[in-house]
């Protein structure tokens, strides 16, 4: 691999050629010279029970991907787009991979019935509802209902702050879209992000690392469980119970509709 100084010209050299011409083996050559940040990436995520080549494939793809989209006129050097891309797409591969084998079916089905509930409920109060209020309407336990909101957001596991990663075209949607009803989503965007923000500096030093490490980093709830040095199940009500927080928490400090 050429030295950083000489691997940025050529870089810049690549892509002014590319956007010039639409070259397919120019574009292959700038994805070839920034291989290097795709093995990084593979080398990152490869203790996750996912075999090498296909964390390679998809850290490629991304660098193909990137290479399609970005625009030198932003300012921003490709190596930390294209970074920013790969880890986009392989939280979001992670997320396709594990839906189907971590929750129960039961939650599975009772996650598609609460996006119903959310919205009938919240046009009807005029304001989000309980966890009793949706256990009610989806004739679930709270206990189901709070496992089906943690399911909910373990599935979309996007970042906390969307900011970091607007640029990675990763398409899942923040914590504070998962803590907010649908009816609630027509607020600012940045808005939303700050109140969640805001909410989560309220919380312990642990409860806050652990939504950090659950939802920022994607760590699975066995892999935060041991570098925290707490069970599975208390980790999991820690999950349940903080959302449930932060969503109520949210529903009172959003400003009501005229």
């Amino acid at each position: 691999m050429p030295d950083t100084a000489t691997l940025r010209a050529d870089t810049a050299r690549w892509f002014e050629e590319y956007q010039r011409t639409g070259d397919r083996e120019v574009r292959n050559r700038i994805v070839e010279a920034h291989r290097h940040i795709a093995d990084y990436y593979v080398r990152r995520y490869e203790r996750r029970g996912v075999h090498h080549d296909d964390l390679l494939q998809v850290s490629l793809l991304s660098i193909v991907r990137a290479a399609e989209r970005f625009d030198p006129a932003r300012g921003v050097e490709f190596s930390t787009f294209a970074g920013r891309t790969i880890e986009g797409e392989l939280k979001r591969f992670f997320r396709d991979r594990t839906w189907s084998i971590r929750p129960p079916r039961r939650v599975q089905e009772l996650h598609l019935t609460l996006r119903r509930a959310q919205e009938e409920l919240a046009q009807t109060l005029g304001r989000s509802p309980t966890v009793k209020e949706l256990a009610r309407f989806c004739e679930a336990s709270q206990d189901e209902v709070l496992e089906a909101l943690e399911a909910s957001a373990a599935h979309q596991a996007a970042s906390l702050d969307r900011a970091r990663t607007a640029e990675s075209d990763d398409t899942g949607g923040s914590l504070g879209d998962r803590v907010l009803s649908s009816e609630e989503q027509g607020f600012d965007h940045v808005d939303r992000r700050d109140l969640v923000q805001g909410l989560l500096a309220n919380l312990s030093e642990r409860d806050r690392q652990i939504i950090e490490m659950r939802f920022y980093d994607n760590m699975t709830q066995p892999e935060i469980a041991e570098r925290v040095g707490v069970s599975q199940s208390y980790l999991s009500r820690v999950l349940r119970r903080t959302l449930v927080d932060l969503r109520e928490q949210l529903a009172h400090q959003l400003p009501d509709e005229p």
